[in-house]
């Protein structure tokens, strides 16, 4: 999402990170931005380009800009207005409808009910309280606590999730549709949110030196890139996923983690269907439904997170998808160890 000058993106960042040297590059592509900014760092890498890259994904969308566009045929000058984030969410300008429009249409033609929808929630709040377990044993492997600078005299220290709430099984079922005869509610599609997180893509010999654990080999696969009919944005995982695995010579009997990009329950409930995911064998340990949805980072988290997971069970494969603006999604899979 837009920011206050952004005009200037990657060059800014290297600089203010101390690479005043890096020039730095923006990518952009909504919710695919993690998964595209990775691909392209590895592409870069592969091919002699880039030597180390530092993908920094970050996104505030509680909060998100409010954009006035020229109009010279409004009558008296009169100009566009756009919540940035909220009106895209409220309509696609080319297909039309709304983004909750298109998990709608996708449950319907797959048969995905409302007690799907709620069931597929309540697992997911359980799997992401798995990972507060222990003290938060499984999130600090990756999350760290960072200062944030309210005002002059006043200081947090933002160490967790915050703004995560509760669902229970009753509360889900007395929530209205948000669509007419729907199956979604405000419980089973995910929240703006605000998140910042980073990647490191290098060669091979440059990650054993800079790994805390250089034991624990990380490795780009594949990619996967799809777009489904319009109006139909949570279809197009299945076929991203899929092109990712054809890519990397796998089946999903070969993954050892499935990590999704969820803004609807739905979501996850084809992804099943079509592909033979059990539901319960994907985003352990946290997604997006849950923990809310900042456009940029979103990806790169549950990267980092299916990697964590991943390295604890000794290796194998991580498939990561998620759909995207446009009736998109875009795909990944890694190899650890």
């Amino acid at each position: 999402v837009y920011q206050k000058q952004w005009f200037y993106s990657g060059p800014w960042a290297a600089g203010v990170m101390g690479a005043a040297g890096v020039p730095g590059v923006l990518v952009s592509q909504a919710c695919s931005t993690s998964t595209f900014a990775v691909y392209q760092a590895g592409m870069g890498v592969e091919t002699g380009m880039f030597g180390t890259s530092w993908c920094l994904l970050a996104d505030r969308t509680s909060n998100g800009p409010h954009a006035v566009w020229p109009n010279p045929g409004g009558p008296g000058g009169q100009a566009i207005a756009e919540d940035w984030v909220m009106d895209n969410f409220g309509k696609d300008p080319w297909a039309g409808g709304a983004m909750i429009q298109t998990a709608e249409n996708v449950s319907k033609e797959y048969g995905v009910t409302r007690e799907e929808c709620d069931a597929i929630v309540l697992m997911r709040q359980e799997q992401y309280r798995d990972s507060l377990a222990n003290d938060r044993e499984f999130q600090k492997r990756y999350l760290f606590p960072v200062e944030v600078q309210l005002s002059r005299k006043k200081t947090i220290t933002v160490e967790a999730d915050d703004g995560v709430t509760s669902s229970t099984k009753e509360g889900l079922a007395a929530l209205r549709p948000l669509l007419p005869e729907g199956v979604h509610t405000f419980g089973s599609q995910t929240y703006p949110a605000d998140g910042n997180c980073g990647l490191c893509v290098t060669t091979r010999e440059k990650a054993k030196e800079l790994s805390a654990d250089n034991g624990v080999l990380v490795r780009i696969v594949s990619f996967g890139y799809a777009r489904t009919k319009k109006g139909f944005m949570a279809a197009a995982v299945a076929p991203s996923a899929q092109q990712a695995l054809d890519n990397a010579g796998i089946q999903v009997k070969d993954l050892a983690a499935v990590k999704t990009h969820n803004p609807f329950a739905s979501n996850d409930a084809v992804l099943s269907k079509v592909l033979g995911i059990p539901l319960d064998g994907m985003n352990r340990n946290g997604s997006s439904l849950i923990y809310g949805h900042p456009q940029g980072p979103t990806g790169a988290r549950l990267i980092i997170e299916g990697i964590e997971e991943v390295a604890m069970q000794g290796g194998g494969y991580l498939l990561f998808s998620g759909c995207a603006a446009g009736d998109t999604a875009a795909s990944l899979v890694l190899k650890i160890g």
